[in-house]
């Protein structure tokens, strides 16, 4: 099941977020993007499109974001498994499953900025 709401924005500009997508792209091929989140809720609708146009500049593997459509209950696959409370969350992961960071719902910045800053910091 996927998300309309991981449909890239056509205004985001990428090179406003060139160090997001700089960082994105170094590791687009190493690492695995599992987006929850729900066509219904406001904030997902607020923050995954300009999501998916970052994934997108950086060319990041189809293979590589698994979208995850909870419903209104923020029930779905994966939500007891990884602790998932609010959305959007967005969990990254290496090949093998190790959890390398994850943005919640209420960071302070985007979530392609913020996930590309906590990458920076990790790898």
């Amino acid at each position: 099941m996927s998300l309309e709401t991981m449909q890239p924005n056509p205004t985001w500009d990428a090179a406003s977020y060139e160090a997001a997508v700089d960082t994105l792209t170094a590791h687009n091929d190493e690492l695995v993007y599992t987006v929850w989140g729900g066509d219904w809720c406001k904030d997902c609708r607020k923050l995954l499109p300009d999501l998916g146009a970052a994934l997108e500049a950086a060319e990041v593997p189809d293979e590589r974001i698994e979208e995850i459509a909870l419903d209104q209950d923020k029930q779905g696959p994966g939500v007891e498994e990884y602790d998932i409370e609010y959305i959007p969350t967005v969990v990254v992961e290496t090949d093998d499953g190790e959890e390398v960071t994850r943005f919640v719902e209420s960071e302070d910045l985007p979530p392609a900025v913020w996930l590309a800053e906590q990458l920076d910091k990790k790898l």
